[in-house]
């Protein structure tokens, strides 16, 4: 039977102690792994469309944008990202695209009342549609109880008013979750805010 010197046992201890950390680093590489979708369109009444179909597939919203590209021109741009281990289509999306901030927070409200919750906004020039605000709603369709939310949008050409408006906002218990700068069809260059709060049950 071959001996070992003690340095020769300390060395493979060492290598099997490598191995087994680097297996470990590439298992958790491959369940923390995402694949990424981008949804490019100039019209916002396509973007719905695309974006709940790679929510069938089991992609969830990341993130938009709205902007002018290279080669796409003035395009809403929107992420989407599914998990390695988990493909399960369980969300639904919508999308409110107006160029009347006046007509959104009814939009959102809407939609809130059906269960579909704020996931983000922007803002871009449309080939159709103009200057449009845009917000993008997403609905859990395995959630049991839904939170039903009261949502508030304010739209302003003037900074200093919209400190007053979120100020009254923020003390009647709406939380702020986004904020654009805009020149809308209507309203001209605006400020817009949205804000949200639970209603309450009694």
């Amino acid at each position: 039977m071959p001996t070992y010197s003690k340095t020769t046992v300390m060395l493979v201890a060492s290598i099997s102690m490598f191995l087994q950390a680097s297996s470990s680093s590439s298992f958790a590489q491959i369940a923390d792994a995402y694949e990424y979708l981008l949804l490019a369109t100039n019209r916002t009444s396509t973007m719905e469309t695309e974006m709940q179909e790679a929510a069938d597939q089991g992609y969830v919203f990341a993130g938009v944008m709205g902007g002018e590209t290279s080669f796409g021109g003035n395009e809403v741009v929107v992420v989407m990202k599914r998990s390695g281990t988990d493909r399960n289509p369980r969300y639904d999306y919508r999308l409110l695209a107006t160029n009347r901030t006046s007509t959104m927070q009814g939009e959102m409200q809407d939609a809130g009342d059906a269960g579909y919750v704020y996931k983000g906004q922007t803002v871009f020039d449309t080939t159709f549609g103009g200057d449009e605000a845009v917000v993008i709603l997403e609905r859990d369709k395995e959630q049991r109880s839904v939170t039903p939310y009261e949502y508030r949008l304010l739209a302003t050409k003037r900074t200093s008013t919209m400190q007053e408006e979120l100020s009254e906002a923020g003390l009647a218990g709406f939380k702020f979750i986004g904020v654009t700068v805009s020149s809308t069809t209507f309203g001209g260059d605006e400020v817009v805010a949205i804000l949200k709060r639970p209603v309450s049950s009694n």
